[in-house]
C-alpha cells in the first residue's frame, strides 16, 4: 500500500454565507436567550442552503457572552458524517483558543449553545470538550418525530451525566422557536427539497427509532 493512495487529511469548513449572517452580530452577546436566537437563525438558513440538517451551535464565554465560535451542520457540504453543528463549533473554538480543553487552566468558563439536546455523537464530543455549561433549546422525541433524523440511543439520564462531570445543563431556552425551525425543515423534506441523511435506513432503523 502506498501512502499516495490514501487520504491523509480532511477538513470541515463553515459555509461562505455564515459571513453574511454574522455581519450585523456583535462580538459579545451578554444575554443567553439572544445567543440561542442567533443559533436558531443559523439553523434556519443552514438547511435551506443545502449544507446539512437544521442544526447550529455556538461557543461563548459564559460570564461575558463573547462569541468564540459558531458552527452549523455541514455533513452534506463536506461529505463528513461527523460534521455536526456541535462538533464544528467546538473544534473551531479549540482551534481559535489553541487548546483541546475549553475548560483549561487560566481560561474563562465556556458554554456550548445548541438548538436541541445533542445526538449520541455530539453528546460525547461535548462531554470531552472542556465546556462548563451546555445550553439547549429542548429535549424529547419531537426532534426525531418532526425531522425523522435518528439521534441515537441516548439514555434518559443524559443531563445527569453531564452534571456529574461538572457541566451544567440549561434547558428549554427558546424551545418553541427550535420546533418551528424543525417544522420548516420537515416541510422542505416533504416537498423534496431537503435530504434526511441517516446512514442507517430500512425497517430495522425505523423500528428502533419508534421504540424509544
Amino acid at each position: 500500500m502506498h501512502l499516495a493512495t490514501l487520504a491523509t487529511s480532511y477538513r470541515v469548513d463553515l459555509p461562505a454565507w455564515i459571513g453574511d449572517e454574522l455581519a450585523d452580530v456583535p462580538d459579545v452577546i451578554p444575554d443567553r436567550t439572544e445567543r440561542m436566537r442567533l443559533v436558531h437563525r443559523l439553523a434556519a438558513r443552514n438547511f435551506r442552503e443545502g449544507n446539512g440538517g437544521p442544526f447550529a451551535a455556538l461557543v461563548a464565554e459564559t460570564a461575558t457572552g463573547r462569541i468564540v465560535s459558531v458552527g452549523v451542520n455541514v455533513v452534506l457540504g463536506s461529505n463528513v458524517s461527523s460534521g455536526h453543528a456541535e462538533v464544528t463549533a467546538l473544534g473551531l473554538a479549540q482551534t481559535a483558543l489553541g487548546s483541546w480543553d475549553l475548560g483549561g487552566e487560566g481560561m474563562p468558563s465556556h458554554e456550548l449553545v445548541v438548538n436541541w439536546r445533542p445526538c449520541i455523537q455530539c453528546y460525547g464530543a461535548t462531554m470531552w470538550s472542556g465546556v462548563r455549561t451546555l445550553v439547549v433549546a429542548g429535549e424529547g422525541p419531537e426532534l426525531e418525530a418532526i425531522t425523522t433524523f435518528d439521534e441515537g440511543p441516548l439514555t434518559s439520564d443524559w443531563a445527569a451525566e453531564f452534571e456529574a462531570r461538572g457541566i451544567e445543563v440549561v434547558q428549554d431556552v427558546l424551545r418553541d422557536e427550535a420546533l418551528a425551525v424543525f417544522r420548516d425543515y420537515r416541510a422542505m423534506v416533504d416537498a423534496g427539497g431537503a435530504l434526511v441523511y441517516n446512514a442507517r435506513s430500512g425497517e430495522n432503523a425505523v423500528e428502533a427509532t419508534a421504540a424509544r
